[in-house]
């Protein structure tokens, strides 16, 4: 967090109580998206320690830079790790978005949990692979600034893939010196990044540049390649401050997706072998933003505007000869997609009768057009036929109110209440395909906060949130395989809804200063959604889904024992299961029961480091929880050295125990080369084995 904005009218700071000077939302005081702090801060974080007050739910904090400096990394997804109960993963290879579990969710590529980046979102709708898309590859993690993250539905500001929570990354506005980074590492990995800020005009110019690669554990090499740019131009003048961003990142690669278990034991391949070595993807992201806030002497306002284009080619086969056995199952999966939207909010701080208050009003715009997105079969890389191609625009807007009231010193509340409209407009090259749909959903919300004594705070948060399913399920009625309105098990094609519906609530402690430096946050949480109805990428069909039930208990813990070292400690565990009466059964395949992590991370002298513990639990793969996946335990370590001022070693080594695990597992049919009939199988992307980086960073 920031200090109080130098100028700001100390008028207004005397209309509201003590208390609710601590007690803005992390969205209000600029924590969330790099919004402007308010003239009401008055307190200075040190890391993510939030102090009593401030939080509006035990399970909202920030992670600073300084908590991610010290974070050994395999993937650059996974600084979604430093939010507690998070897991990140891969199926596939590097360039393609991370697979991601919480909650009780496996979120697939990030459906139910929304990440922004400096106000932009992520999360793709009606994306070629998967609802709510989230490829956070362009990320340059020296120029983070702050993670602030948020689970459940109680916040009026986040909307669509937020039910099981939302992380909002920022950048920093100017970097202190100049950074030249050099990486390498085994399995030719390499990565080179220089960055810096310089005064321009008035304002602060940042700007970085990365390059990265490697091939990977794999037999057949990943050849990934990646880069990145951005260019920054920040300007403040009295209580206005701007900020102009272009952002730019290509990449490519050979994948190794998972693979079946039968294949592995038969010696068809080995433990980094795959079946199908044509598989892989390129992808581009371009983007142009801005954000404008002011303060005002009783609030302030922000508006951010974003323009971002992308593209995506995805090669993948997952059941081998199941479905063309001379040409093989490759498919592609394509999109052209361009993005504009806006998002503004002006808040007011006033008096409520005799009770101080503060109200947000706000509104969000986002229009997707997709020319084409669409999947097609292909082997080697070379297109066969399509199977689906649609031109796709896809809009929406909300509205949203949140009132935060100190009614007494220890009761505070936070009402919301969320608007969203939507229109899908689909035009297929199937005619029964298209069409034009409209969707609105109302979001009600609302959190007590409890002050219990100096050392403790005590809240209770309900409410309803959604997450919209994609266009082409929507407007669809027929396979577009076959043209008929029955699928292959002879059930009836019924479009998605729009819209679905979550209901969430949650009771929370949050403690603090009971041992200096130390907090802990403990919270008990339920989450219902009315269907998990989504489109199926990899088929090109609808699948209707059934209503769910989650609930589950966090734990966490943040601890400074000292000067420069961090503890944390987290754990989280979570009961999914299916709502209707089903002979199947009624576990949900992939949800993940428990998580656990620990870190420890400091620096003394020359020296610097950091070590982390994680374990993901075993989860159920069929809904009978007849197969299951086995849990996985991984240990990272990352250790620097200051050979100058201006001059440091590190060195990283993932995996450090060598444990055989895998990232994923699935189960499903498949059919190899020279089987007479598909099987069930549980297919796996295997961890990646111990791995030495070392880097050398100049500050200049």
């Amino acid at each position: 967090m920031k200090t109080t904005t130098p100028g700001a009218p100390r008028r207004a700071l005397r209309l509201l109580s003590p208390l609710l000077l601590l007690s803005l939302p992390a969205a209000a005081i600029g924590a969330a998206d790099g919004d402007a702090p308010s003239p009401v801060q008055q307190v200075r974080v040190s890391a993510s320690l939030i102090p009593l007050g401030v939080a509006d739910s035990a399970n909202q904090g920030t992670v600073t830079a300084r908590q991610l400096e010290n974070r050994p990394l395999l993937r650059t997804g996974e600084l979604l790790e430093a939010v507690p109960g998070l897991i990140v993963t891969q199926h596939a290879g590097d360039g393609k978005a991370n697979q991601y579990f919480a909650r009780g969710f496996n979120l697939d590529h990030g459906t139910d949990f929304r990440t922004s980046v400096m106000g932009m979102p992520v999360n793709l709708p009606t994306n070629a692979h998967g609802q709510g898309y989230s490829d956070l590859n362009f990320l340059i993690p020296e120029l983070v600034s702050t993670i602030a993250y948020k689970k459940g539905t109680y916040y009026a500001e986040e909307g669509d893939f937020s039910t099981a929570g939302a992380a909002a990354f920022d950048y920093l506005r100017q970097m202190e010196q100049g950074l030249l980074s050099v990486e390498a590492g085994q399995h030719r990995f390499g990565r080179v990044l220089l960055a810096n800020s310089t005064a321009l005009a008035g304002g602060t110019l940042l700007y970085a540049l990365e390059r990265a690669g490697q091939d990977g554990p794999w037999e057949t090499p990943e050849d990934y390649r990646r880069t990145n740019g951005v260019l920054s131009y920040s300007w403040r003048r009295g209580d206005d401050e701007l900020r102009l961003t272009a952002m730019a990142m290509r990449s490519s690669w050979t994948s190794t997706d998972q693979v079946p278990r039968r294949a592995l034991a038969a010696g068809l391949i080995g433990r980094y072998g795959t079946l199908a070595p044509t598989d892989g993807g390129a992808t581009a992201r371009y983007s142009l933003s801005g954000e404008w806030s002011r303060q005002y002497g009783d609030g302030s306002a922000r508006v951010n505007a974003y323009l971002i284009q992308s593209r995506l080619d995805l090669f993948s086969d997952f059941t081998y000869v199941l479905d063309d056995p001379g040409h093989g199952d490759q498919f592609h999966q394509a999109e052209r997609r361009r993005i504009i939207g806006l998002d503004a909010e002006r808040t007011w701080r006033h008096a409520l009768g005799p009770f101080a208050s503060e109200t947000a009003l706000g509104v969000q715009a986002r229009a997707d057009r997709l020319a084409p997105v669409g999947l097609y079969a292909s082997q080697g890389r070379q297109r066969l036929s399509t199977v689906r191609e649609d031109q796709v625009r896809e809009r929406s807007g909300a509205l949203y109110l949140s009132n935060s009231t100190v009614w007494t010193p220890w009761l505070r509340t936070v009402a919301g209440l969320r608007a969203d409209r939507y229109g899908f407009d689909v035009r297929s090259d199937t005619r029964a395909n298209s069409g034009k749909v409209d969707a609105g959903i109302t979001s009600p919300k609302f959190s007590a906060i409890f002050t219990a004594g100096k050392h403790a705070e005590i809240y209770l948060n309900w409410g309803r949130g959604f997450h919209s399913n994609d266009a082409r399920g929507v407007t669809a009625s027929v396979d577009p395989k076959t043209g008929l309105a029955v699928d292959a098990d002879g059930a009836a094609i019924a479009r998605a809804t729009p819209l679905v519906r979550g209901s969430g609530k949650e009771a929370g402690l949050r403690l603090a200063g009971l041992v200096p430096g130390m907090q802990t946050t403990i919270a008990a949480w339920r989450l219902d959604l009315d269907s998990e109805l989504i489109f199926i990428g990899d088929a090109g069909t609808t699948e209707a889904g059934r209503p769910s039930r989650r609930h589950g208990i966090e734990l966490a813990n943040f601890y400074t024992p000292a000067r420069d070292w961090i503890v944390d400690a987290n754990l989280a565990w979570s009961h999914a299961r299916f709502r209707d009466s089903d002979p199947a059964g009624a576990f949900i395949p992939g949800s993940i029961s428990r998580t656990a992590s620990l870190g420890v991370s400091g620096s003394a002298g020359a020296w610097s480091g950091g070590l982390r513990l994680r374990y993901f639990g075993p989860r159920a793969l069929l809904e009978d929880d007849s197969v299951r996946s086995p849990g996985s335990t991984l240990l990272n370590m990352k250790l620097g050295y200051r050979l100058t001022p201006a001059v440091k070693l590190t060195v990283e080594v993932l995996n450090l125990l060598d444990r055989r695990v895998s990232d994923i597992d699935y189960y499903y049919e498949s059919q190899l080369p020279g089987e007479p009939a598909p099987v069930a199988d549980i297919h796996t992307h295997p961890g990646e084995m111990r791995t030495l980086r070392a880097g050398l960073a100049w500050r200049f």
